[in-house]
C-alpha cells in the first residue's frame, strides 16, 4: 500500500534539551497553547496511533476518535482498555499506519511516543510533524532535535511566551 501524502501527522512536545517526557509524562512539558493545537490536530484526524508506553503513562481513557495502541508487551492499563474506541494491535508502527488507513481513513495522527515516532521517521512515513519546543529541561527520553527534523522543512513557526510551535513538512 502506498501512503497518501500529507495524511500521516505526528504531534510532539519536547523540552529545549530534547526531553520528550518530564516526570514520566509529556503533559508536564505542555502548555495551554500546545494543548489547543493538540485538540485542533485531533479534530482533523480519523484515528490516533500511540505505543504501549504512551498508553501506560498518558491519559487515554477516553478519546474523541478511534485509538490504536500498538504494544510489544500487551501491558495496557485498565483505564485505556475501557476506552470504547480502543483498538489494540500487535503490529510494527508502519504496518499499524497501513492498517489504520484502511480501517479508519486517510488522516492518522501519531501522538507517540518517541520510540514509535523514530521508527516512523526512519521509514519516511510521517508527512507533517507538529513540534512544540518548551523551555523546560531535565526530563527523560531525550532525543536530538536535528535528528528528529532532518528530513523536514519548517512551514511555520510561532512563538508563545517561552515556547515555539513548529509545523514541519516532509522534504
Amino acid at each position: 500500500m502506498s501512503f497518501v501524502p500529507n495524511q500521516v501527522m505526528a504531534n510532539l512536545v519536547m523540552g529545549s534539551d530534547g526531553s520528550t517526557t518530564l516526570d514520566g509524562s509529556s503533559k508536564t512539558l505542555s502548555s495551554p497553547q500546545d494543548r489547543l493545537r493538540f485538540h485542533e490536530l485531533r479534530a482533523q484526524a480519523s484515528a490516533i496511533l500511540i505505543g504501549g508506553n504512551t498508553a501506560r503513562n498518558e491519559p487515554y481513557a477516553t478519546t474523541p476518535l478511534p485509538l490504536v495502541v500498538i504494544s510489544r508487551t500487551g501491558e495496557i492499563p485498565e483505564s485505556v482498555l475501557a476506552n470504547p474506541l480502543l483498538h489494540l494491535w500487535q503490529l510494527d508502527p508502519v504496518s499499524a499506519i497501513q492498517r489504520a488507513h484502511i480501517e479508519f481513513g486517510e488522516k492518522i495522527l501519531v501522538e507517540g511516543g518517541i520510540e514509535i515516532l523514530k521508527e516512523l521517521l526512519a521509514a519516511d512515513v510521517i508527512d507533517q510533524l507538529f513540534l512544540t519546543i518548551s523551555e523546560k529541561t531535565g526530563g527523560e527520553n531525550i532525543y536530538d532535535l536535528s535528528a528528529l527534523t532532518r528530513n523536514f522543512t519548517v512551514e511555520s513557526s510561532e512563538k508563545f511566551g517561552n515556547e515555539t510551535l513548529l509545523k514541519l513538512l516532509r522534504n
